[in-house]
């Protein structure tokens, strides 16, 4: 399927009246879909594996700003720590220190969301509320690593009565632990929304959405 143009410019043009920032996921997709939306003026993109997150790197535009978005494990952050521009889902304290040591060891400090469990679905990841406390506590010792905000993933599910709460509670802990204010916390971003639920999510207080099905179509696992 071609790149949705049409429905590209109308989700931008409502994200940008709405001041959300636009992730578009292209985990799977050729790097040529990537150069047709980064020809409208995308520079965000989403990728959710390492080994193809490097590849794309390596060959497109530079000014391109790298999300990495899926569930990173420890041993692969220094592949992606030279260039990321934001890690989504650190999803425990351990993910945080490692991403401060490959930070460090590459002279840059690394912008993280932490990753709070919110959906029904054990499979999801994230911390609970005394996990993220707890991270947040302990962060003030890692000078090279920023939290701008929070993350999370609501249930795989088309009733709003099941999401909205769900973005309701990450919404609250958003701006509870909002007022911490350090050298290496500074909440500015909630993360939270993709192709399916992006317009609640935003209702709710999201300010950075993940779409990919709806500019990319369906994801390809097979290539």
């Amino acid at each position: 399927m071609p790149v949705a143009i049409d429905k590209y410019q109308e989700i931008r043009t409502h994200l940008d009246a709405c001041k959300v920032s636009l992730i578009a996921v292209s985990k799977t997709k050729p790097k040529e879909d990537i150069q047709e939306l980064y020809a409208l003026g995308q520079r965000d993109f989403g990728e959710n594996y390492v080994q193809e997150l490097v590849e794309k790197e390596a060959v497109l535009a530079k000014d391109i700003q790298w999300h990495f978005i899926g569930h990173l494990q420890s041993n692969k952050v220094k592949y992606i720590a030279p260039f990321i521009y934001l890690i989504h889902g650190v999803d425990s304290f351990k993910l945080l220190v490692e991403i401060n040591k490959q930070a460090t060891k590459n002279n840059r400090v690394i912008s993280v969301l932490l990753q709070v469990h919110i959906a029904k679905e054990e499979t999801k990841f994230g911390m609970d509320a005394e996990e993220l406390n707890a991270a947040l506590e302990g962060a003030s010792s890692l000078s090279n690593i920023k939290i701008i905000g929070l993350m999370g993933m609501a249930s795989f599910s088309d009733d709003p009565l099941v999401v909205q709460p769900e973005f309701t509670y990450l919404n609250g802990l958003f701006q509870t632990h909002g007022k911490r204010k350090t050298d290496n916390i500074d909440f500015a971003v909630l993360s939270m929304g993709m192709s399916g639920d992006y317009q609640l999510a935003i209702e709710n207080g999201s300010n950075m959405v993940r779409i990919g099905s709806l500019l990319f179509g369906a994801r390809n696992y097979n290539k």
